[in-house]
């Protein structure tokens, strides 16, 4: 290859023969044939090297124009490159090149490859992206109570400046935490469907009717999926708390009804199969709302026929109230009688009765009003309890002190005869139960003092103050025996004196004036029977009780026996203490010592 130089000194390659050279050459002696002028061929040449240089500077403005282009996509490869890793999240790969080196061709065909990864990487993380963002708008969407779900994951946008994995995670977790959600809200909308069945077959509704009407799709013939918002949600648990308001009313109503009917039954007695027939509704009175499960046994049906059997009872309770009435008023009788309380009149128990009879008096109330009186009566019967015990004790001690006396003054009491071996250990007992009388009544005193303290409320027995029975019990058996002891020194006085007159020289009484000096005071006032007799009449025996007591005990009056009878009973408690008095004055009176001869 040679080249040539043009007029200007600009040098051209020579190309074989189709060179620059060679063509100037041919021109060169085209012009000398021709004789072409001088300024002709110089103004010739200069418009051939005017138009070379154009067409250099255009292949030079060219390859400027392709190099700039190759450094343009050398460099948004590699800005392109580190975008998608810093997208990614990726600092490192392998593809990437350690050094770019070479031509532009070559550091852009070294980073191509890269680059291509690096680009069905990113569209690989958008799809990722995209699926992720699709599902979360899905299951938000359905928490949210749009259960019409669209996919509309074409116009989901994903963040092409972040795809990183740790970015992608946060997504996921997120689509987990949804996915709980969604999980915990449809077990809650299954127990609350569950719940709402359980309390419709309870209260014998229809479940579905009441479960569609909170939602068509909750109804599992829609073949829609649930919905699970909050709205639903919310509108589930006020459904659930009606239906357990509804069956806690229907429950308390039943349990009304069954202590209504309990109540009425053990009144009137009713049989157990007449009772059978509602002991479903009877026993609901001993559970709780919450522990009522079966079907069916909350219904209308079951409330309404409870109403009429209620009904019904109280109808034929009130024609037969006479007879519950006499009934409770002989309880409380008993009551009054084996604690020898008062009781009220027979004038008081008329009055009512007339009252019942034009009905005039609310019958539950009058049996709700005899049975508190009952059980005041027997709370106050408990706290007679110990001191009646007491009292029967000191009665029965009283009674075998009297029996006591009437053995002592038997002469007949040693002779060998039938059953006098009993009657000598009789007297044992009794003489050990008779010592133990002063001791006894100290202790009934001491109680009823106490007993009275507490109930502000004075002892009676048998309308007959219990203080008043045994301090005149104390005076009058304390008088007994000083008069006693002043009997036996007179006797003694005068025996000495008698033996000294008969004998001189003191000879000792015979036993037959021992048996008579004995006897005398035995049958003098070493008999205790008027003071027993006396006591035994002024305090009855348990169940005996008074003839006629006219106080009203707790508001209701009742009566116990006739006139005669309260009047002995009256004359016996005006009279305790001077009869007593009166028999003891007697039986000093008549005293008498042996006479001296």
């Amino acid at each position: 290859m040679g080249s040539f130089q043009t007029p200007s000194g600009t040098k051209c390659p020579v190309l074989l023969e189709t060179s620059c050279g060679y063509l100037l050459q041919e021109l060169q002696m085209i012009w000398d044939e021709v004789g072409e002028d001088q300024f002709e061929r110089e103004k010739v040449l200069l418009d051939i090297e005017q138009e070379c240089l154009e067409v250099y500077r255009k292949k030079v403005d060219n390859a400027n124009i392709s190099r700039a282009r190759l450094h343009q996509e050398l460099a948004d490869a590699q800005a392109e490159f580190t975008h998608l890793l810093l997208s990614l999240g990726e600092r490192s790969l392998p593809l990437r090149p350690e050094k770019m080196t070479g031509t532009l061709k070559e550091q852009l065909n070294s980073i191509t490859p890269a680059l291509k990864e690096m680009q069905l990487r990113k569209e690989e993380r958008v799809k990722q992206f995209r699926a992720v963002q699709s599902q979360i708008q899905k299951i938000s969407g359905e928490i949210a109570g749009r259960s019409e779900y669209n996919d509309t994951s074409s116009s989901i946008v994903v963040n092409e400046s972040d795809l990183s994995l740790k970015r992608l995670e946060e997504y996921q977790n997120e689509l987990q935490r949804l996915h709980n959600e969604k999980s915990d809200r449809l077990q809650r909308v299954e127990k609350y469907m569950s719940t709402i069945q359980n309390l419709s077959a309870t209260l014998g509704m229809d479940s579905s009717m009441i479960i569609t009407k909170v939602h068509p799709s909750l109804n599992a013939l829609s073949g829609l999926s649930k919905n699970i918002g909050d709205f639903i949600l919310a509108k589930l648990d006020s459904t659930v708390e009606s239906l357990e308001a509804e069956k806690q009313k229907r429950h308390e109503k039943l349990q009304v009804l069954g202590k209504a009917l309990i109540n009425v039954w053990n009144l009137m007695d009713t049989h157990y199969q007449d009772r059978e027939r509602f002991s479903h509704v009877t026993s609901l009175s001993s559970v709780s709302s919450s522990d009522i499960y079966t079907p069916g046994s909350l219904t209308l049906d079951i409330i309404q026929q409870a109403e009429v059997e209620v009904n019904r009872l109280d109808q034929l309770k009130a024609s037969k109230m006479k007879e519950l009435f006499l009934k409770k008023q002989l309880e409380l009788e008993e009551i009054c009688n084996q604690s020898h309380m008062e009781i009220p009149s027979r004038s008081e128990m008329e009055n009512i009765m007339n009252l019942i009879n034009s009905g005039e008096i609310d019958h539950a109330d009058l049996l709700m009003s005899m049975d508190e009186q009952i059980a005041r009566a027997e709370e106050e019967a408990a706290s007679r309890k110990p001191i009646m015990e007491k009292v029967e004790k000191w009665i029965l001690a009283c009674d075998e002190e009297r029996w006591l006396e009437e053995y002592s003054r038997d002469e007949n009491r040693y002779s060998v005869s039938r059953g006098a071996h009993r009657n000598l250990k009789r007297a044992e007992r009794a003489r050990v139960l008779v010592n133990k009388i002063p001791a006894l009544v100290d202790l009934l005193i001491e109680k009823t003092k106490t007993w009275e303290e507490e109930r502000k409320n004075t002892f009676l027995y048998d309308e007959v103050p219990l203080l008043a029975m045994l301090e005149e019990y104390n005076t009058l058996r304390k008088e007994k025996e000083e008069e006693k002891q002043r009997q036996r020194e007179k006797k003694k006085v005068q025996s000495q004196v008698v033996v000294e007159q008969g004998n001189p020289f003191g000879t000792r009484p015979s036993t037959s004036s021992r048996r008579l000096s004995d006897r005398s005071v035995n049958g003098g006032f070493g008999n205790t029977s008027p003071l027993n007799r006396r006591l035994s009449f002024g305090i009855q025996q348990p169940g005996q009780g008074p003839n006629s007591l006219t106080s009203p005990i707790h508001g209701i009056p009742f009566s116990r026996e006739g006139k005669k009878a309260h009047g002995q009973r009256t004359f016996a408690r005006t009279s305790f203490a001077s009869h007593l008095r009166e028999e003891t004055a007697s039986v000093v009176s008549s005293f008498s010592g042996p006479k001296s001869p």
